[in-house]
């Protein structure tokens, strides 16, 4: 009779169960598996299938609250009433916003160093590019956007000049980032790659955090406290110096200083340079750095510099087959920045930045005959000769602050904002003649990153500058959009106004003159995995109000503003360290159309320093059993137009021009990483040597011409190759390791 009871109470029980059921899909319809669905404050549940189905029985009665969580989405909640008939509640859960998951604005813009998600290249992928010799622009000349171009220093994107992209350390421009200029030699840059965790080359439409830059800029991260305390030295026949970093025990504040001298006189002697140094290249240079952990989990930065330098070298002259041109230069750079990175109360970060940099440059520039003696020449007579004997004492100063405030604005959506200030101080003693300028530059910017959804973002700014030089003032709009096509795949585009001032060259004879103009309009498509990265990007450059020249006597010019041009073109690039063990490869290629009228230029011309083709192959391989890295890279281009441009009737012709051949260039690099000692005391070394243009290859950057322009001479490198040994030495920190990571 029991049992009868019981079966009869398990009846009664069963029916008066209620059965939920439904599916549980994404915004896109795709079914969410392993979702929670539940009613709260309940028992009941069910979690959904592969297909997003659910199922589950309630005895639940009136009004409920169905529930469903699950990892990634956003929360469901929706009242129900439950009485005697089955329940179907069909969901869709919107995805959570996530740093991981969302898109990543990319037209334009490579990302680099090991803090970035979706790095490019790291300080050791500077570092091991063969050809690069830890010159951080070299390195960048391997990606798609920049020029191949040897006779002057700076990076040349997209159609534009060296001086139309800058470079940032921590958020403040830096003002003189080569080493100073000598005529048809290319300078390297200031800063080792070590000094930074993160780089950014932006080839086109960047943020408007910065500005007067109209072809990119370059943005560095310095590292913040070091892993360890460590001592380093550097031994080469170029180059020995010595450094050390101390980080206090509690690992909240840390100091360094390193000395480097560079002394070239032992290279030349075995590797002959074709011109004739009367002084040879020598320099020194030393930077001193601290580093406090603040309590709150912020940073401050200080990082100093100092560089002192002197070289003088002869060539013919190419007006005469008996005299010589004689160049001497001696430069004193001085850099300073300070940095403050806190995170504030309710969401908001704050970043501070001051910087100071001067830089002197005392140039003497003679004609001498057989007997290395200065010679003079009648004026006017010979005026193109006589022009040639000048002294130059050039001196530039920046003072800047910088303030940028950051505020999140829900999910991971973030508005920043901010402004800065400079003060720039030029002076120019040509002979016995002084020109001196100032200018205080003003900006305020306000930028917003809005994620609308994990697949779609949208990044809009707004910039505004004044110079008091200049008695002009700008607006410059940005804007970038990117939307995920698939898993790891997106497709962004770029649009933005960017303002310039004209060069202090210019503007030393004049300050008639208002800002240089580009709009740059972006789209690329961009698939990314840890080990892998397909990009495919096109532009299209707009510039006015670009700076033109007109004769007036002999050597005297006025400016204004009428010059304009384009640039547009095709970008490719692919890396993978997925396909071939320990094997690191990258391709890019560049595709450029670009004409513009400034300067001297008569009429709208490719510039000189612009190819239609640019291509690197970079491959590098490590050896993890006997810890040993080789590296290549190969760089193409094809040729660059030249002209010699004359004056007839007070304005430009076109005397003569052509192509230069095609450019090629091989280098080789490798590296090998023991360690020596015990293992409680050891002293991990860094053997490296390198060799550019392997192959012996003679590169043309271009013509210089004779003031009849009946004589024309090639621009060549003062060597066909340059060779590189050296031995790094450190105490404290392992960092053959880091090699080989970099290479598996």
């Amino acid at each position: 009779m029991l049992a009868i009871l019981m079966l009869v109470g398990v009846y009664y029980k069963l029916s008066a169960q209620i059965i939920i059921s439904g599916k549980i899909k994404d915004t896109k319809g795709h079914p969410v598996a392993g979702a929670s669905i539940s009613l709260k404050s309940t028992y009941d549940g069910a979690t959904s299938d592969s297909a997003g189905a659910y199922y589950f029985s309630t005895n639940e009665k009136g009004e409920q609250v169905f529930a469903v969580t699950c990892v990634g989405y956003n929360a469901f909640e929706q009242k129900i009433a439950i009485g005697k008939d089955p329940i179907k509640i069909d969901v869709s859960v919107k995805e959570q916003l996530s740093e991981l998951k969302a898109v990543t604005i990319t037209a334009g813009t490579f990302a680099a160093g090991d803090s970035k998600r979706g790095a490019v290249l790291s300080s050791l992928d500077v570092a091991t590019t063969a050809g690069s010799n830890a010159d951080i622009t070299a390195a960048l000349k391997t990606l798609p956007g920049a020029q191949q171009v040897g006779e002057q220093e700076g990076l040349f994107v997209r159609g534009g000049a060296g001086y139309e992209a800058k470079q940032y350390i921590d958020g403040t421009l830096v003002n003189n980032p080569y080493y100073s200029s000598v005529p048809d030699i290319a300078q390297r840059g200031r800063f080792s790659p070590f000094l930074f965790k993160g780089t950014v080359f932006s080839t086109g439409g960047y943020s408007a955090l910065y500005g007067q830059a109209l072809s990119s800029v370059v943005l560095l991260e310095s590292i913040d406290l070091p892993e360890k305390s460590e001592i380093d030295a550097t031994i080469s026949p170029l180059v020995i110096g010595a450094g050390t970093q101390q980080l206090a025990k509690d690992k909240k504040y840390s100091w360094g200083a390193s000395y480097n001298y560079v002394n070239v006189g032992p290279y030349f002697s075995l590797v002959k340079q074709t011109p004739d140094y009367f002084k040879l290249p020598q320099f020194h240079s030393g930077d001193a750095n601290f580093r406090i952990k603040t309590k709150n989990g912020g940073m401050i930065k200080y990082y100093t510099t100092f560089s002192y330098s002197q070289l003088g070298l002869r060539r013919p002259d190419i007006d005469s087959a008996y005299y010589k041109n004689a160049f001497g230069l001696t430069n004193h750079n001085w850099y300073n920045n300070l940095s403050w990175r806190e995170h504030l109360s309710n969401g908001w970060k704050m970043n501070l930045a001051a910087g100071y940099s001067t830089n002197n440059d005392d140039i003497l520039q003679q004609v001498q005959g057989q007997n290395n003696k200065p010679l003079q020449f009648d004026y006017p007579a010979a005026w193109w000769m006589q022009a040639k004997n000048f002294t130059l004492t050039n001196r530039q100063d920046l003072s800047q602050v910088k303030a940028v405030f950051e505020k999140k604005l829900g999910g991971i959506s973030y508005l920043r904002f901010g402004s800065e200030y400079q003060y720039a101080y030029n002076s120019t003693l040509f002979n016995d003649t002084l020109h001196k300028f100032s200018d205080n530059y003003m900006a305020l910017f306000a930028e917003s990153d809005i994620y609308i959804t994990n697949e779609l973002a949208a990044q809009l700014g707004l910039r505004f500058e004044n110079s008091s030089i200049l008695g002009k003032a700008d607006l410059a709009p940005r804007v970038s959009l990117a939307y995920k096509t698939g898993e790891h795949a997106q497709i962004s585009a770029a649009y933005g106004i960017f303002y310039q001032k004209p060069e202090n060259a210019q503007l030393m004879y004049t300050t008639n003159l208002g800002y240089t103009k580009a709009a740059h309009y972006i789209i690329n498509y961009q698939k990314m995995t840890r080990d892998q990265v397909l990009r495919i990007e096109a532009y299209y450059k707009k510039y006015d109000n670009l700076v033109e020249m007109a004769p007036l006597s002999y050597n005297y010019y006025s400016y204004n503003n009428n010059g304009d041009g384009y640039a547009k073109g095709v970008e490719l690039f692919w890396r993978d360290k997925k396909t071939f063990k320990n094997f690191d490869y990258w391709i890019s290629y560049s595709y450029l159309d670009t004409k513009r009228q400034f300067l001297n230029y008569p009429m709208q011309l490719m510039p000189t320093f612009a190819a239609k083709h640019t291509a690197s192959i970079v491959a590098k391989r490590f050896f993890t059993d006997i810890k040993m890295g080789a590296n290549l890279t190969y760089s193409f281009a094809t040729g660059r137009p030249y002209y010699n441009f004359m004056i007839d009737n007070a304005k430009f012709f076109i005397a003569d021009q052509g192509m230069t051949k095609d450019y090629h260039s091989l280098n080789f690099s490798a590296e090998y990483v023991p360690s020596v000692g015990k293992k409680n005391a050891r002293t991990f070394v860094v053997l490296f040597a390198s060799v550019t243009n392997l192959l012996g290859y003679n590169p043309v950057y271009g013509y210089n011409y004779s003031y009849s322009g009946l004589v024309k001479q090639p621009i060549e490198p003062p060597a066909k190759r340059f060779y590189f040994i050296g031995c790094f030495l450190s105490w404290g920190v392992d960092r053959s390791q880091d090699a080989i990571n970099n290479n598996l």
